[in-house]
Parts: structure tokens; C-alpha cells; sequence
């Protein structure tokens, strides 16, 4: 039985209705809990830890490293070694894909529940949390990829 104030603070680090989580696998879920933790955390280019900070698949080969899985350091390689979801079966923990600035992919993060994603967004920015339908994402979205 969980407890009101473990509650209370679970509905604080996931956004999303706590009835998606099960369906996560335990990696996953290990994996999206401490991507969470980071929030706040600077952006850096090249940055794969808290300490100095990091930059999108930094965070997302950190936090899934924290969970026991060895994922590649690129968002492009993670893409290619993970299996092909439909947007409409997202679980917390699947890996949301962009193309920023050319036809590759370029920018990763990791899926919260609820339409949300955790990352690390661009220099001058900390890893936040944002919505997939935020205009700017969504016409960058690309798909998504379950570890």
C-alpha cells in the first residue's frame, strides 16, 4: 500500500497519470525516474552527468545507464537500435526522436506520460520537461523507439 506522501510525491515527478506506468518496463521506469531527477540540471554540449551537466542523449544514456542498459551516445545510433513505437503507444521511458536543424536525427529524449517528454534542450536551457504538441516539437517530431 502506498502511502499519501509517497503518492504525493510520485504525482510530483510524473506528470502523467501513475496508471501508465505499469506498462513501462522496469528499466524504463528506473530509467525515466532518474531522467526526472535531473530537471534543473544545465545544458551542456557533450554533457553525460549531472556534475557538469548535459546535453540530450547525454541524459538520456546516463539515465538509462543508471537503469543497466548500454544504449549508444547519439541520438541517431539510439534511434537505430531501438524498436519503432507509434506516438498513440507511448509508455513512460520510450525515447521521443527530433530532427533539428537537417534530415537527421538530432535531438532525443525521454516520454513522461501524458503527451510529455524530459530533456535536455539546447544551450542556455536545464533539462525540463515539455509537451509534444508544443509547436516548435511537433513539427520536429520524428518517432518514437522503445528500449
Amino acid at each position: 500500500m502506498v502511502s499519501e506522501k509517497k503518492t504525493a510525491s510520485l504525482n510530483h515527478h510524473y506528470p502523467a497519470p501513475l496508471q501508465e506506468r505499469p506498462a513501462a518496463t522496469h528499466q524504463a521506469a528506473k530509467a525515466l525516474d532518474v531522467a526526472l531527477q535531473q530537471r534543473g540540471v544545465d545544458y551542456r554540449p557533450g554533457g553525460d552527468n549531472p556534475d557538469q551537466g548535459f546535453d540530450c542523449s547525454g541524459l538520456v544514456n546516463f539515465s538509462y545507464g543508471a537503469a543497466g542498459v548500454q544504449l549508444p551516445r547519439d541520438s541517431r545510433s539510439m534511434y537505430s537500435v531501438t524498436t519503432r513505437v507509434q506516438t498513440s503507444d507511448l509508455r513512460p521511458g520510450d525515447l521521443v526522436f527530433f530532427r533539428q536543424r537537417s534530415s537527421r536525427i538530432s535531438h532525443v529524449g525521454l516520454y513522461v506520460g501524458s503527451g510529455q517528454f524530459v530533456h535536455a534542450p539546447s544551450s542556455g536551457k536545464d533539462v525540463e520537461i515539455t509537451s509534444l504538441s508544443d509547436a516548435y516539437w511537433k513539427k520536429r517530431y520524428v518517432g518514437a523507439g522503445r528500449v
